[in-house]
């Protein structure tokens, strides 16, 4: 007989195993179905997907060592100390990097244990349905095995995107995930793409010491971000940290040899080229619905990839659900997260829901850059009447003696009601400033409880009270 269980969750991303955990806590046997090994030595499979194993936390991880590298060499002499000699051991920074994600896929495998969620090691795939009950195979390295569920959820997050004509070997042309284990740092480094990935990722090995030429198809760098804070990050980007970022890019030819790469591009006024050792491709990402056995059950799948759902991530089909990069909206694991836990409130009756209108986005550069909400160029088109307070970082006492004092935080409130309809920062820890103004913009909140609320001193939160206050017109210390 089959194993039964009343959730089935097909892959252990940020969206799945946060699903498989709720459902778990809210007295339902559940039980998640993942294969990948994310070259684990043991050829064991890794939880956390993407996100934890070749996306968010590594990447932050060597962000972190680059930035701390690049204030060794060039901040610490502001505080009167003196280094000399520094240098960066690649292989150590990458260890240390592995070493994080180890812990923390380890650490869901005890999250499962703990909260009694079934893990099952295969690649799940939709194979039919009896007595009102799902059918999943599950094949695994060992053989396979069909398993039944009266409530499925598919949580098999997404791919990175490759263009055609670019072979990507992981070793000189690269994606996301071969990009955060070279073993040396590129003198010349090419990057297709100034997305999050792209900038993150060529923030690293610029710090580090690389010559990094980021092409982007698009005319307009950061289009999704207010446009003040998209200008501001430009200035600090190509002048201040000679990243050298071609807009309009069309992208031509590549071709490898001996002499590393060679990408044939256009931009409006002529033909180029750029000679590069290593490239890596960062053209966004596609949902990873192959495979799924979709047609088996009729499973409505867009042009796009994507898995067809309502406001509520529910599929065509009766008891089977979807999250995260899998569905429409941002592919961020935070989002995927939500949704995972709405999913499984709302399989027991309860009104489980997501606001995507207050889901944050970040970006890990440094400056970094956040925000929720709508930016100016949205409310303008959308004929709404804002307000706007912003004031930079520069008359913050703690920025200043954090020596950072680039950027600025940005509300925006409604003319006729004063709820805040957007928040934008660009500074230093904009990633944890913003999660207050996701508060705000969650409970509907005014510019006017954002300016009452008390502020410690000196912290760099004071800069959002006080942009809170510039809606009205009457900021206090600047």
């Amino acid at each position: 007989m089959s194993k039964q269980f009343e959730v089935v969750v097909i892959g252990a991303g940020p969206g799945g195993y946060v699903a498989a955990i709720r459902a778990a806590q809210l007295g339902l046997s559940a039980a998640c179905v993942e294969s990948e090994s994310y070259a684990d030595p043991k050829g064991e499979v890794r939880l956390g997907g993407t996100c934890l194993n070749v996306g968010c936390v590594p990447s932050k991880a060597l962000l972190q060592s680059s930035e701390l590298f690049d204030q060794a060499n060039h901040s610490f002499v502001m505080h009167g100390i003196s280094t000399e000699g520094v240098k960066m051991d690649v292989a150590t920074m990458v260890r240390r990097k592995d070493n994080i994600v180890g812990q923390l896929t380890q650490g869901i495998k005890g999250l499962f244990k703990k909260n009694k969620v079934t893990l099952l090691s295969g690649h799940g795939r939709f194979v039919g349905q009896e007595n009102d009950l799902w059918q999943i195979e599950v094949a695994g390295k060992d053989g396979s095995e069909i398993v039944e569920a009266k409530h499925v959820i598919v949580a098999t997050g997404s791919k990175p995107r490759h263009l055609d004509g670019i072979p990507v070997d992981n070793k000189i042309i690269c994606d996301n995930a071969g990009a955060l284990s070279f073993d040396a740092v590129p003198k010349r480094l090419g990057v297709i793409g100034a997305g999050v990935i792209g900038l993150e990722l060529g923030s690293v090995w610029k710090r580090l010491g690389s010559e990094v030429t980021i092409l982007e198809a698009l005319p307009d760098f950061l289009a999704a971000a207010d446009q003040a804070v998209a200008k501001e990050a430009w200035k600090v980007f190509t002048r201040k940290q000679g990243l050298d970022i071609q807009l309009g890019a069309r992208i031509g030819k590549v071709t490898v040899d001996k002499k590393g790469v060679t990408v044939a591009y256009e931009t409006a006024d002529e033909a180029r080229t750029l000679q590069c050792d290593r490239l890596i491709v960062s053209v966004g990402r596609v949902p990873n619905t192959d495979n799924l056995g979709a047609d088996n059950v009729g499973l409505k799948i867009d042009e796009r990839g994507r898995i067809e759902v309502n406001d509520h991530c529910q599929t065509n089909l009766p008891n089977v659900w979807a999250v995260g990069d899998v569905v429409r909206g941002p592919m961020l694991a935070h989002k995927g997260m939500e949704e995972g836990v709405m999913v499984a409130e709302r399989i027991v009756g309860q009104a489980g829901h997501v606001n995507y209108d207050a889901i944050p986005w970040v970006m890990y550069t440094h400056p970094e850059i956040a925000w929720v909400g709508k930016t100016e160029e949205q409310l303008t088109n959308e004929g709404v009447e804002y307000r706007a307070g912003q004031i930079p970082f520069a008359a913050n006492g703690r920025a200043l003696g954090q020596g950072d004092t680039t950027g600025f935080v940005k509300v925006l409130a409604c003319a006729r009601t004063d709820r805040i309809l957007g928040v934008h920062v660009i500074g230093n820890n904009a990633s944890e400033l913003i999660a207050e103004a996701v508060v705000a913009v969650e409970f509907g909140a005014s510019s006017e409880d954002l300016a009452r609320i008390c502020h410690a001193h000196p912290t760099l939160s004071e800069v959002m009270h006080e942009a809170a206050l510039a809606v009205d017109k009457r900021p206090l210390h600047f």
